[in-house]
C-alpha cells in the first residue's frame, strides 16, 4: 500500500471546557477520495483549519508527504500543494474566467507581472490555463467575466483555478453548497475525475455526492472520528447510522 500523501495523528483542540477536535486520527491516500461526514458542530470546520494552519492545534501532528508540518503557517502549507478551495473565494469578480485562471498559473510559476493586456498572450500561461478551463468543465466560457457566472460555474472555476496551482492534494470544503440537481451531478462527476490530479479530502453534506464519490468516509461526531471505512461499511454502521445517517440510510 502506498504512503499517505496527508497524515493526521492524535490532533486535538480545545477552547476552555469545549474540545472541538478530540485524538483525531485519518489519512489521505494517492488517487483517493477520503470523505469526512458528520452533523453540524462536530468539529469539521476546526480540523481542516488545524489542516491547512489557520488554527494551531493543542496535541498530535500533521504529516504531508513524509513532513511534518504543523508548526507552517497557512501559506508554506500552500507551497507544498495543500490546496483548499470552496470556504474562501479567491476569485476576482472583474476578470474573465481566463483572466482569473492566467493569475493562477502566473503565481504558481512564481511570475510577477502587472495584469494587463499582453499577458494574454503568453502562450507559457494561456495555454495551461486554457487546459484547467477545460478539465473543470467551463469549455467556451473563459472569456465570461466572474461576477457574471452562476453558482455553479463559480465552484467550477475556483476548481480551474486550484488546478492551476499544480496542488499535492485537495481539501474541499462542501462543494455541493448551493447547487443544483444537474449541477451537483456535473460537480460530482468533475471531482471523480479529480482524483486522479491529486487525492481529495472532502468535507460534504450532500450525502448522494458523497456515497458516489468517497473510496472511503470517515464520522465525526462531537470532536470524535467513531468510524472510517468504506461506503458499504459506513451505510450499515450502527453507531453511524444512529449518529448521522438515520435509519433510511
Amino acid at each position: 500500500m502506498s504512503e499517505p500523501v496527508l497524515q493526521i495523528q492524535g490532533l486535538r483542540k480545545a477552547y476552555g471546557a469545549l474540545t472541538v477536535t478530540d485524538d483525531v486520527s485519518l489519512d489521505l491516500r494517492p488517487g483517493e477520495i477520503h470523505a469526512l461526514i458528520g452533523p453540524n458542530g462536530a468539529g469539521k470546520s476546526t480540523l481542516i483549519k488545524q489542516i491547512v494552519g489557520e488554527v494551531r492545534p493543542d496535541a498530535g501532528t500533521i504529516r504531508f508527504e513524509g513532513q511534518q508540518i504543523d508548526r507552517l503557517d497557512t501559506a508554506a502549507r500552500a507551497r507544498l500543494g495543500l490546496a483548499r478551495s470552496f470556504q474562501v473565494s479567491s476569485i476576482i469578480p472583474d476578470f474573465t474566467v481566463l483572466q482569473n485562471v492566467v493569475l493562477a498559473v502566473a503565481g504558481a510559476s512564481g511570475h510577477v507581472f502587472r495584469f494587463h493586456l499582453p499577458v494574454l498572450r503568453d502562450r507559457n500561461l494561456t495555454e495551461p490555463a486554457m487546459f484547467h478551463i477545460g478539465q473543470a468543465g467551463l469549455q467556451g466560457r473563459q472569456q465570461t467575466r466572474a461576477a457574471e457566472l452562476s453558482h455553479g460555474e463559480r465552484r467550477k472555476l475556483e476548481i480551474a483555478m486550484a488546478l492551476a496551482l499544480r496542488p499535492r492534494a485537495f481539501l474541499l470544503d462542501e462543494p455541493m453548497a448551493g447547487m443544483g440537481l444537474e449541477g451537483g451531478k456535473q460537480l460530482t462527476a468533475i471531482l471523480s475525475d479529480l482524483r486522479t490530479e491529486a487525492p481529495i479530502l472532502l468535507v460534504e453534506h450532500d450525502m448522494d455526492a458523497v456515497f458516489a464519490l468517497a473510496d472511503r468516509i470517515s464520522v465525526l461526531v462531537y470532536g470524535k472520528i467513531i468510524a472510517s471505512g468504506s461506503v458499504a461499511e459506513i451505510r450499515a454502521n450502527p453507531q453511524v447510522r444512529r449518529s448521522y445517517l438515520g435509519e433510511d440510510a
